[in-house]
């Protein structure tokens, strides 16, 4: 899968991604002390809605601009269209955040974000977009090995792996890199993003990263369509290590709805993995 986020920024499994993020960064934050976030594959951090890659895919209007105009959102959907209207200056949504931002902009005073990208020049463009932005910071670097390098062995930690797929080892180095931070830290927590084309991919993602992690895994699916085609992406799913408590119905509300409103005959779930 070539997951080039220019053409896909703003559509439905990024309202997934971000809504469940905002949701899981305020849950941490309510906790003492300082948060650090470690971001595997960050991106750009900012989507120019109005160019020809989000114009030609269409995506970004049939997820964020419903969710724009849309009367009927649960609450865990609320913090991330306040974002967009407000990166937006409360007019048209032209531009669309991506996690570092939404990120970056919500640290308080002691947390730290790192964004990794691998690709130079994405990475230029992410470090100017942080630029300024207290305590946050960014690297060129493979985001899988930084992040069990690099995840603080105490303290609340919250690593975010998101990769675009263009690799076929992708799968099996998110267990590695779940097993690695959970040995350096067993109380940091992971969210991992997936796209969902076929049952038998997410299920053997799901059974493998069980075996490599010794607690419960938190399991969010967004099914948008049957999964009868594998050259599609049919859904997004995200798994989390170390959920925090009250997590399961934000998550459940924001794949109901993005189903619901979005999909074409899907299904939402959410459920444990142990």
């Amino acid at each position: 899968m070539n997951y080039r986020h220019a053409f896909h920024a703003g559509n439905f499994a990024d309202l997934v991604k971000h809504a469940a993020l905002l949701d899981l960064l305020a849950k941490m934050q309510a906790q003492p002390g300082p948060l650090s976030i470690i971001d595997t594959h960050a991106g750009r951090g900012l989507y120019d809605l109005s160019g020809d890659e989000a114009q030609r895919s269409g995506e970004a209007e049939a997820g964020i601009g419903q969710l724009m105009k849309a009367n009927d959102l649960p609450a865990a959907f609320q913090p991330l269209r306040r974002a967009v209207s407000e990166l937006n200056n409360g007019g048209a949504t032209k531009l669309y955040p991506g996690s570092p931002l939404l990120v970056a902009a919500a640290l308080r005073q002691g947390d730290t974000y790192l964004g990794c990208e691998l690709r130079p020049e994405e990475h230029d463009v992410l470090k100017a977009t942080l630029r300024g932005m207290p305590g946050a910071k960014t690297v060129c670097a493979d985001g899988f090995n930084e992040a069990v390098a690099r995840t603080p062995i105490s303290g609340s930690v919250l690593v975010l792996i998101d990769p675009p797929f263009e690799k076929s080892d992708d799968y099996r180095r998110i267990v590695t890199t779940i097993n690695g931070v959970a040995a350096r830290n067993p109380k940091a927590v992971v969210l991992v993003w997936l796209p969902l084309k076929d049952l038998e991919t997410f299920d053997a993602f799901v059974r493998d990263a069980e075996d490599a992690y010794a607690g419960a895994l938190l399991v969010a699916e967004a099914r948008m369509r049957p999964l009868s085609d594998p050259m599609k992406m049919n859904g997004c799913a995200l798994v989390v290590a170390n959920a925090p408590a009250g997590f399961t119905d934000p998550l459940t509300a924001i794949c109901d709805w993005t189903v619901s409103r979005l999909g074409d005959n899907g299904k939402a779930r959410v459920w444990t993995a142990a």
